[in-house]
């Protein structure tokens, strides 16, 4: 019982780093119409950010997350800006420029930390939170989990309650409509890559002193991200928040009593048959044409 409720601690607390990605990820493709495979090493990036100016050379943990941000921020912008505004009307082109940018993003992070054994941050919150004297929680984890759950809300306030918000909405349901009505779409398109990849940016460097730091790290991260996606709706924000605390679940206990291999096969397993029983996914809708 015990490991149980350890597990689902435990799931509760990765879904919010599940959510904060693929919830970018649905930003960017919603409004832009663009999958982009580099989302797993805009994560990466955060995480290494956090490894350079934390870890290695001692700046405190705060305000290199902001740096992370910013900087994930900035090369989702410019990614915007050089590759996908000029390809916005060959979705295939805009694919093979984000594969692109994953390779550059592995080589640059290859050249600044090489290629050698995982990095690692030492987590800067000490301790344990013990709760009914059987539940430990890291406090880095608590940290992350409440940080995590403060940009999901943030975008919320956003998406629901700006100006640009409505806007970003709108161009994600219907964008030949969005202008017609006078919204600016390369400036909604700029705002969903930038917002989407600050939440990368977020997720990486709440990661970093987490999990294992390398050039590659994004695999997985743009495996879950798609999974995550899939299993909540393309296109549905609501969605990928429920479907990546879904799995955050489900990936755990697979990983605490099979493995971690096992649970990544059983999450792909998860994604097909949700696909087979709702194509749409949990929250999608069927578009008609």
């Amino acid at each position: 019982m015990e490991l149980i409720l350890q597990s689902i601690v435990n799931g509760l607390i990765q879904g919010g780093f599940f959510a904060l990605f693929a919830v970018g990820l649905v930003l960017i493709f919603g409004v832009m119409g663009v999958v982009n495979f580099a989302h797993g090493e805009l994560v990466m990036v955060g995480a290494y950010t956090v490894w350079v100016l934390h870890a290695q050379n001692g700046v405190p943990f705060i305000p290199v997350v902001m740096i992370a941000i910013i900087v994930v921020t900035a090369i989702g912008l410019l990614m915007e800006r050089f590759l996908f505004r000029p390809t916005c009307n060959d979705p295939l082109a805009g694919l093979i420029c984000s594969i692109g940018i994953l390779f550059i993003l592995q080589v640059l992070a290859t050249v600044v930390g090489g290629d050698g054994p995982s990095k690692q941050v030492p987590p800067p919150y000490h301790g344990t939170l013990v709760l009914f004297d059987f539940l430990h929680v890291p406090y880095q984890r608590v940290f992350s989990f409440f940080i995590s759950a403060a940009g999901l809300g943030t975008l919320w306030y956003f998406l629901t309650r700006t100006k640009f918000g409505w806007a970003l909405r709108a161009v994600a349901q219907d964008r030949e409509a969005s202008a017609l009505q006078g919204i600016n779409i390369n400036r909604i398109s700029m705002i969903a890559i930038g917002v989407g990849a600050a939440l990368a940016g977020l997720a990486g460097a709440l990661m970093a002193p987490l999990a294992n730091i390398n050039p590659h790290m994004g695999h997985n991260v743009i495996i879950t991200a798609f999974i995550v996606t899939i299993v909540g709706g393309v296109g549905s924000l609501s969605g990928a928040v429920m479907a990546a605390v879904i799995y955050a679940m489900f990936h755990t206990f697979i990983t605490v009593y099979f493995g971690g291999v096992i649970a990544t096969i059983c999450g792909l397993l998860l994604m097909v048959v949700v696909l087979i029983i709702k194509p749409t996914g949990i929250m999608g809708v069927k578009v008609s044409e």
